[in-house]
């Protein structure tokens, strides 16, 4: 039994979108061309291709071409039996060619069908999803059936059940249960239109109408400037593209549209190529091949995406401005809430944060409304948007509106997940602290790339990397990783130190250390300066990570501050609020002369005009050359200013936007720079919040960046209390190579306490300790990973420092034979790895023996014959002190029967030495020419 109120909202959301709909037979001509017409084309080439299909490939062929020229089904979905898919055709297409004759045949015997189909997909495709397998079959079924045949996805299936039964969809334990329990609810549904008056003509309309009904969502005041295309359904198509580009798939949609002229969409979610063009992506979304891509009708690319909450870009990424003339495009805060939600609060969610935190500013940055600051404040704080995201009124810091405003929101748990994709990343996580340790070559640099690899993108991408056969890919995924600053990688040594690897101090000359811009021309010696060592920089780049994610925006700690000031306090006040109305920094040091030119990024060639034009007699110290250079050379685009109020306190904070420019009207200073306001508060702030030193009186000079307290000037400039780990962060990794050579009091100190999951920042005993050369305080992110590695060969893990071993999960790997092929040219290699290590283990320890690393890429006997000669041998002969009998001993090489791999020659005593002098015989070995491999024949 539906629920009648169900229905009613689901017809109200339908005509919504399609006011002209009043019955299905009576055809609304706008819902048969979006949703109807090309399913019926679809299915009259099914049908035919089917009916005409000589041999199971034909048939297979016809049901993917038919998969692919749709939008019901993700591309994913199908892919596995794509000409590049990794299904085992042999298995597969008798298993698509019986679907099909099944789907042609009378509907009873669908459910029969679509069993025995899941269960050939899940032997036929590595990793195969049972879901995939029953989308494929209700497709052919919905398309060659229609008036019986039933196909609804699962979270449309999930959802609206629901909302009309009151209670989750049943779990079955066979799929063939899963279809009956799917066509009573579609029939029920067909049952419920037709009473209302409605009149579908087959499930197709029934199909469609739901669809549009769950991803239509309607507003309170009935507007019709609802989300018409779902996010889901547009960045599928934009996954669809990428694939399109890097191999051709899809190219029955793609091909069709050319190349890219006037409009691009920007993803919600973080890509290598951010922008897509409109037409192709609504083109695949709709299944159509000919649109229009611009504003002027709904229908139009452009206009779609734009009216679902998607920001239209030019091809730089910029935003593009609606035209004004066009009624049917939503605006204001319509528009601002559907952004929000698309790219920011909805991204935060399928990460799974418990908050996210937008800023005004970026957000009105992001959709081209920098001028429109108050609707961005009034649009996020505003209930409407509290109710299309389904989130509780948020927080904001003041002052509000500005462009520095802040709105906080806590997400939800959603009421039922969607299924895993293979770009699903895992959720929040404890902090890993993991040695892998064995003898050497058991496969600890394999493991260690791939337990990185899972830690920073989630479980199920790691194992879709598992396997000697997948680890070109696993590589490269991470090498992507760590150039993104998310794998760090260091070798500890005897010598490593606690300068090395958390902070220290090194020399640094005047102009790198200091504050004064006379510096770089009167130091001639050094100073010490705190430098980090890579477990302090990855900690913080974890800490203050956030992912792209829409969220408060973080200061680029590696750009330089410069202080500057506009005029004199009280005297110049009109000059200050100039500069700061017009995003304008100006000084009138450096006279009437234009230093515009490339020449005068020296300092020198300053000097020397200056001389030549103003004095003869000035030196480097003279204020014209300093503040010159430092605001014509020094300073670059990306660094940031301050403009001070008196030597304590300051008025705003902003980023250097443009090169130098000469203001020839200028009334006042015409030297000047363009410059994007951050923040700004004509009240002022304390300069101490963020900068210990007062301000020097120079106009313009560059901070000392080892003084600067970024937390301090983040939380001034953002609002609120500081950064803190945002629950959207991605996972970080630090792998420690060899981590048992280094002492680790030494090199750890203090910190080794930190490591323990529960003192991590945010954590419940979370602890943060004063470093000793900054100064500052130091806390490690429960986002960051360690991963140490240790040969047992070189020292026992007993021997390990205590308060490691306790902090650390120990996972020991050891030689693997049965990765080894049984038949190498004759060679039995796990019989001659399980040989040699059985007799190491006796005449030494465990802990010594050979990793089947060693031989795994051998693939003839010559091969093998060369890591024995120059691999293993010598290492035997390292382990036993050269010991050559006992070397000897692990190749069977005892002096019973032929010598197989070294051979000994008795040697006689020297000429007046008797033999009873010796404790024993005395014997020269030799490394054979040639191998006798025949105890390990295959």
């Amino acid at each position: 039994m539906l629920d009648p109120a169900a229905v009613t909202r689901w017809i109200e959301r339908l005509r919504l979108f399609f006011p002209g709909l009043d019955r299905f037979d009576k055809p609304d001509p706008d819902f048969d061309a979006g949703e109807r017409d090309y399913k019926l084309e679809i299915a009259t080439e099914l049908r035919s291709a089917l009916k005409r299909a000589a041999t199971e490939e034909e048939s297979a062929d016809a049901i993917h071409s038919a998969l692919v020229k749709s939008n019901l089904l993700p591309w994913r979905a199908y892919w596995p039996m794509s000409p590049k898919g990794d299904a085992d055709r042999e298995r597969l297409w008798p298993a698509l060619s019986d679907l099909g004759r099944a789907a042609l045949g009378a509907p009873e015997g669908h459910a029969a069908a679509l069993e025995a189909f899941v269960a050939a997909w899940m032997e036929a495709v590595p990793k195969g999803s049972p879901d995939s397998a029953r989308q494929i079959a209700e497709f052919l079924f919905l398309h060659i059936s229609p008036d019986e045949g039933t196909y609804i996805r699962h979270t449309v299936r999930q959802d609206l059940w629901l909302e009309a039964v009151g209670r989750k969809f049943p779990t079955h334990a066979s799929m063939a249960q899963t279809y009956a329990e799917e066509q009573r609810f579609m029939r029920a549904v067909r049952q419920a239109f037709e009473e209302r008056g409605l009149a579908p003509r087959d499930m197709i309309d029934v199909q469609s109408a739901l669809w549009v009904v769950h991803s239509y969502k309607d507003n309170e005041d009935g507007s019709a400037t609802s989300q018409s295309l779902t996010r889901e359904a547009v960045e599928a198509a934009m996954d669809a593209y990428d694939e399109y580009r890097k191999t051709g798939e899809h190219g029955e949609v793609f091909d069709s549209f050319g190349e890219p002229r006037d409009y691009w969409v920007r993803s919600t979610r973080a890509r290598e190529g951010r922008i897509y063009p409109t037409k192709p992506i609504i083109g695949f979304v709709r299944g159509k091949t000919e649109l229009n891509g611009g504003w002027g009708q709904r229908g139009d690319a452009a206009a779609q995406l734009h009216n679902s909450g998607f920001i239209i870009v030019g091809s730089d990424n910029m935003p593009v401005a609606p035209p004004e003339r066009h009624d049917h495009l939503i605006r204001d805060a319509d528009r601002i809430h559907l952004c929000a939600v698309n790219y920011c609060l909805e991204p935060a969610r399928e990460r799974g944060a418990r908050e996210i935190t937008i800023r005004a500013g970026n957000l009105a940055k992001d959709m081209g409304l920098q001028n429109a600051i108050p609707a961005i404040c009034s649009a996020l704080g505003g209930e409407n948007l509290q109710q299309i995201a389904k989130v509780p009124a948020p927080t904001h810091t003041e002052p509000n509106p500005s462009s520095s405003t802040t709105f906080t929101y806590k997400l939800a748990a959603q009421v039922e997940a969607d299924p895993v994709t293979e770009f699903s990343r895992a959720t929040a996580q404890a902090a890993t602290n993991l040695i892998l340790y064995g003898p050497p070559g058991t496969g600890k640099t394999y493991h260690t790339a791939w337990e990185a690899v899972r830690l920073c993108m989630g479980d199920a991408v790691a194992e879709g990397l598992r396997g000697n056969g997948k680890r070109e890919a696993l590589m490269a995924e991470y090498r992507r990783l760590a150039s993104e600053g998310l794998i760090e990688f260091v070798t500890f040594h005897q010598s490593m130190s606690y300068e090395e690897f958390v902070e220290g101090l090194r020399p640094s000359t005047g102009d790198d250390a200091g504050d004064d811009p006379e510096e770089m021309q009167v130091s001639t010696g050094f100073r010490l300066n705190p430098h980090d060592g890579v477990f302090k920089r990855i900690s913080e780049r974890a800490r203050l990570d956030r992912a792209n994610d829409g969220t408060a925006s973080r200061l680029d700690r590696t750009a330089r501050v410069f202080k500057v000031a506009l005029g004199q306090r009280q005297i110049e006040d009109d000059r200050i609020r100039f500069g700061l109305d017009q995003g304008i920094i100006h000084v009138g040091w450096g006279g009437d002369i234009d230093w515009s030119e490339e020449r005068f990024d020296d300092f020198n060639e300053i000097l020397s005009e200056w001389r030549a034009l103003k004095d003869p007699d000035a030196t480097g110290h003279d204020g014209n050359i300093v503040v010159t250079y430092s605001f014509r050379a020094d300073m670059q685009i990306g660094d940031y200013v301050v403009v001070s109020d008196g030597r304590d306190r300051i008025q705003a904070f902003g980023s250097i936007s443009s090169d130098y420019f000469y203001d020839h009207d200028a009334a006042y200073h015409p030297h000047r720079r363009k410059v994007e306001w951050i923040w700004r508060d004509d009240l002022g702030a304390e300069r101490s919040r963020f900068y210990p030193n007062a301000f020097r009186r120079h106009s313009v000079y560059k901070l000392n960046q080892a003084l600067v307290d970024w937390d301090e000037l983040e939380a001034l400039v953002f609002g609120g209390e500081g950064p803190i780990p945002s629950s959207s962060a991605r996972e970080h990794v630090l792998i420690i190579d060899e981590i048992n050579r280094a002492n680790i009091s030494k090199v750890f100190g203090e910190l080794i306490t930190l490591l323990e999951p529960d003192k991590r920042l945010g954590m419940t005993n979370e602890i943060r300790l004063m470093l000793p050369y900054s100064k500052k305080p130091f806390g490690v992110p429960a986002n960051l990973h360690i991963i140490g590695t240790m040969n047992t060969a070189d020292r026992s893990i007993a021997l390990l420092d205590t308060a490691l071993r306790r902090r650390f999960t120990f996972h020991e790997l050891m030689p693997d034979p049965s990765v080894l092929p049984a038949d190498v040219d004759g060679i039995n290699l796990q019989r001659l790895l399980t040989t040699i290590n059985d007799r190491i283990e006796y005449l030494f320890d465990r802990e010594h023996q050979i990793g089947h690393a060693y031989f795994t890429g051998c693939e003839t006997r010559d091969c093998v014959d060369e890591v024995m000669r120059h691999k293993v041998i010598p290492l035997l002969a390292e382990y036993f002190y050269e010991d050559w009998s006992k070397v000897a001993a692990v190749f069977g090489d005892t002096g019973q029967g032929p010598a197989r791999f070294l051979e000994a020659r008795r040697l006689a005593a020297p000429a007046g030495l008797a033999e009873a002098d010796f404790a024993g015989e005395k014997l020269r070995w030799r490394v054979k020419d040639q191998f006798d491999f025949s105890e390990f024949e295959a």
